[in-house]
């Protein structure tokens, strides 16, 4: 009889579809978040099943608002600049000769082949008091200081880290190749024949730039700064490394619900806020595929 209760219950493993089980893979983890986000927090730091909102609640006061409100308007930042900055470089890399392409592109994700925190290590060293930016900057005040005579004084060192600068500094570091890559696949498959007509017919470099170039690649400015935001908004190790107690983002507030608080119920309650927002960014890009699909059609 056990025999077959095995045997039966193999035979329907079986028969669950390879998709199935990756669903189940990604949604059991997350559905226990979920159910924990209705929790409450015990006496001793345990967490005690119920269905309140009283998490999503707290989320509204306003140090946690601060903070998330703080987090968006850096990852807003962060993406601005990664386009400001991955727009021109990605169109290096798409107009460059063939046979520099793959070495560009090389050099785009070089980073990846470094571990985060590494990288993250190494902006310190840049960054800090007595890092490389202010030891050039030294040696140029120095030799001013020599021109005009002693006239400007001892070189005070800038406080480079441990602000929202240095956090915005490592952030686009990091997530800028996320916004080369989509912005180079777009720009790649761009009929170079667009191009040409509008410089043919009079218009100049920045204005076929803004009205030709721009508007093609918006497929890659949409998607490129959709993982930018995405992934700068949820950081946690750039703001932990690189930030003071004046740069905290969501993805520190959730670490410490989960760490020294002891607040599961809390930190998952944020946790779903920071997918919802997820969430309603991806539904705006699907939305404004559809009207360009609409529009080309």
């Amino acid at each position: 009889m056990q025999d077959w209760r095995r045997n039966k219950l193999v035979f329907f493993v079986l028969l669950i579809p390879p998709t199935a089980w990756l669903v189940i893979f990604f949604t059991i983890p997350l559905a226990v978040v979920w159910v924990y986000s209705f929790g409450e927090r015990g006496p001793l730091g345990q967490t005690l099943l119920a269905f309140s909102f009283a998490n999503y609640a707290r989320t509204m006061e306003w140090v946690n608002l601060y903070i998330t409100l703080k987090s968006l308007w850096i990852a807003t930042v962060t993406t601005a600049i990664c386009l400001a900055m991955g727009f021109p470089l990605a169109m290096g890399v798409a107009f460059a000769p063939p046979r520099y392409k793959n070495l560009l592109l090389l050099l785009v994700i070089l980073p990846f082949w470094t571990n985060l925190l590494i990288r993250t290590y190494a902006w310190i060293a840049v960054l800090r008091t007595n890092g490389y930016v202010n030891f050039f900057l030294e040696w140029v005040w120095s030799g001013l200081d020599w021109v005009f005579g002693g006239l400007l004084g001892e070189f005070q060192p800038l406080e480079l880290l441990y602000n929202q600068g240095a956090v915005i500094v490592g952030l686009v570091y990091v997530n800028l190749p996320f916004m080369v890559l989509p912005l180079y696949a777009t720009l790649e498959k761009l009929d170079k024949s667009y191009l040409e007509a509008s410089l043919d017919l009079g218009a100049s470099q920045w204005r076929t730039l803004f009205s030709v170039t721009v508007p093609l690649a918006l497929p890659g400015i949409f998607t490129g700064g959709l993982l930018s935001f995405i992934l700068a908004l949820g950081s946690y190790l750039t703001p932990d490394l690189l930030g003071g107690t004046d740069s905290i983002m969501i993805g520190n507030l959730i670490a410490q619900q989960f760490g020294p608080a002891r607040d599961w119920a809390f930190g998952s309650a944020i946790s779903f806020i920071l997918m919802y927002v997820t969430f309603i960014c991806l539904w705006v890009k699907a939305v404004l595929a559809g009207r360009e699909g609409a529009v080309n059609y």
